[in-house]
């Protein structure tokens, strides 16, 4: 019984750990709402509508980010519904060359 109960709270501790290091990864990143056809061309406030029509056709909503001007396809998009060609600032967690969004700010 001992023994059961050391690894419950072994098991309970390591838990915590990897919750606490997961919430701080979280990166913030400034951007444009995109679509994958368009992709760097659509970056830009002129292009919403163009962005719109694309996402509507079934092209993924990407964030294109300032400088680098390096695509991150949004793996949540439903986060992004209604900024489609705004100007954002992005937190979430950044996984190669995807994002899964926690908040957007308008920029």
């Amino acid at each position: 019984m001992r023994n059961f109960l050391c690894t419950i709270f072994a098991l309970t501790l390591l838990f915590v750990v990897a919750t606490a290091s997961f919430a701080s990864d979280a990166q913030t990143v400034n951007g444009w709402v995109s679509d994958s056809k368009c992709g760097v061309k659509g970056a830009n406030a002129g292009a919403a509508e163009c962005t719109k029509k694309c996402i509507a056709a079934g092209a993924s909503v990407v964030v294109v980010t300032d400088g680098d001007q390096k695509i991150l396809t949004v793996d949540n998009p439903d986060a992004l519904k209604g900024h489609e060609g705004h100007h954002i600032a992005v937190t979430g967690h950044v996984a190669g060359e995807k994002i899964h969004v926690d908040s957007v700010k308008m920029l």
